[in-house]
């Protein structure tokens, strides 16, 4: 299987949790958080996005945060799928949830800034491709913001569906462009 193929597979993945974020696919939280496995496998896969594009400084460096997104994905993933396990016991996700916001080591690293870093890792490799195409790498840009602020502000599943839709697409044209 090639680079490209696992950079697909983690595209389709990542987008198919969002599709159960948004309350689009029926959330199956039985035998296993499905949403939560969709988007751990996804954002694993989307490191093969470091060794599809041209080498130079810039990538590296998005590289670099790619990685630490994806380190930090894991980790929400986990602090999820632990929230998962509590099941109807809103007390215990509540006082989990209190813990995870009084600990900075684990709030921002995890929570609020990590996860981010994926995105704006993929949308540096993205920005290679400015002057060529603009339009691909608009998509991958604004898609990425859109996530972060429908998450972070507007609290809103269906648009961070339509980011994730914007920021994969964008992701799929660069990753088969024409050379």
């Amino acid at each position: 299987m090639k680079t490209k193929h696992f950079c697909v597979i983690g595209l389709l993945f990542f987008f198919i949790s969002y599709l159960f974020f948004a309350n689009i696919l029926p959330s199956f939280h039985e035998p296993i958080d499905f949403a939560h496995w969709f988007n751990l496998i996804g954002a694993c896969l989307l490191l093969s996005f470091n060794y599809v594009f041209p080498k130079n400084k810039l990538n590296s460096f998005a590289s670099i945060l790619t990685t630490l997104g994806v380190i930090a994905h894991i980790g929400l993933c986990t602090i999820d799928f632990i929230m998962w396990s509590f099941g109807d016991n809103d007390n215990a996700k509540a006082e989990l949830s209190y813990q995870i916001r009084n600990t900075p080591s684990l709030f921002y690293p995890f929570i609020v800034i990590g996860p981010s870093l994926l995105f704006m890792g993929l949308s540096m490799h993205a920005l290679n491709f400015i002057k060529t195409y603009f339009i691909a790498v608009l998509m991958v840009v604004m898609g990425s913001v859109a996530i972060g602020f429908s998450f972070f502000v507007l609290k809103d599943g269906t648009y961070m569906l339509l980011g994730c839709l914007f920021f994969v697409f964008g992701l799929g044209l660069l990753l088969y462009r024409k050379k």
